[in-house]
């Protein structure tokens, strides 16, 4: 028998601050009796549930573990505004003139994630790289 990833869990200052973020980072939803200044707040959101769990002791390195995200219905840059208006960070922009690459952010605690191109962008990314790719001859 194997294990299940019940939720990822974060030490934050503020559960509920985070959890309504990541609420509307992830189009997701806090369970009906997380309040402010509960010591925890689960969000469940499509494919994933996240626990905020208070604590008294502050970030003091980078993560060990982060979440990359994916945006759906938009382009990696839209996203990138979406969240920094939502109370993202850029941190560090590995974004290329190519549309490749991805932006390093930071939630209102600090803990860092990055947003990807999406499936559609990435796949316009590769149909034009491969379109402006010269043409290989065969060899005789």
């Amino acid at each position: 028998m194997t294990s299940l990833v019940r939720h990822l869990t974060f030490d934050c200052h503020d559960a509920h601050r985070q959890a309504t973020f990541w609420a509307g980072v992830l189009g997701g939803s806090l369970a009906d009796d997380d309040f402010p200044g509960d010591p925890e707040a689960l969000v469940t959101a499509e494919g994933i549930t996240l626990l905020f769990v208070t604590v008294p002791e502050a970030k003091t390195v980078k993560n060990r573990l982060h979440v990359d995200l994916q945006p759906q219905d938009r382009t990696r840059d839209e996203e990138v505004e979406r969240l920094v208006a939502l109370g993202a960070k850029l941190v560090d922009d590995h974004r290329k003139p190519t549309g490749r690459g991805w932006a390093l952010l930071a939630d209102p605690e600090g803990n860092e994630f990055c947003v990807e191109c999406g499936e559609a962008e990435r796949a316009a990314l590769i149909a034009a790289e491969a379109a402006e790719a010269p043409a290989r001859t065969p060899r005789p």
